[in-house]
């Protein structure tokens, strides 16, 4: 299985006290530094992935459940229409994020914010986060990774302008989070609140025709 290069900073950060230890002939107190090497390099595992073919589906960009699935939240979504679905990721949750439509990135957003649980509605416009504008060609899907108390920064490996297809890799969030995903309102939801979902495998919706 891959490690995510974010984690990098994070294992070496616990080995590093952890090796200084077994040489000064304390094995025992490392075991904690070895312990959290383990977890640093559990929480960035990259594992593959096979996307379902198809034109109008929509695929979870990340692994969790589904907190909401139906019409946005007033003060929520972007400007316009839009139905909405989000998953919450606890810190055991695979937190590499996938592109969930093929297309063209038009825009990416970052917005500062608060900090508060991203199962909390209003996390969804207070917190900190980057949104994805993805143009299919005939529709617009929009994206939302949001921080919550644990993740505290938001990765985006991908520029206005690149072409991405569904199931790719775009980055991450950094501990439990958040991602929101809205759809045009003519959209079929294929999953409910309390789904499981995995990124860029499960199907969560279909565009209109």
């Amino acid at each position: 299985m891959n490690i995510d290069r974010a984690a990098l900073p994070f294992v070496t950060g616990a080995l590093v006290p952890a090796a200084a230890l077994v040489l000064a002939r304390r094995p025992r107190a490392a075991l904690p530094f070895l312990a959290l090497a383990g977890f640093m390099t559990f929480f960035f595992r990259d594992p593959e992935r096979t996307p379902p073919a198809g034109e109008a589906l929509v695929l979870s960009p990340a692994d969790g459940r589904v907190m909401v699935a139906g019409p946005a939240a007033p003060g929520v979504a972007p400007p316009g229409e839009w139905q909405q679905l989000s998953v919450f990721l606890s810190p055991l949750d695979v937190h590499i994020n996938r592109v969930p439509v093929g297309g063209v990135i038009r825009h990416v957003e970052y917005r500062p914010g608060r900090f508060l649980a991203a199962y909390r509605p209003e996390s969804a416009s207070q917190n900190e986060r980057n949104e994805l504008w993805i143009d299919t060609g005939r529709h617009v899907v929009v994206i939302r990774q949001i921080v919550g108390i644990l993740a505290r920064r938001v990765v985006c490996r991908v520029p206005p302008g690149a072409v991405v297809r569904a199931g790719d890799r775009f980055g991450l969030m950094k501990f439990g989070s958040r991602m929101d995903v809205f759809v045009p309102p003519g959209s079929r939801l294929v999953v409910r609140e309390g789904d499981l979902v995995r990124a860029g495998e499960s199907i969560i919706a279909h565009l209109p025709d």
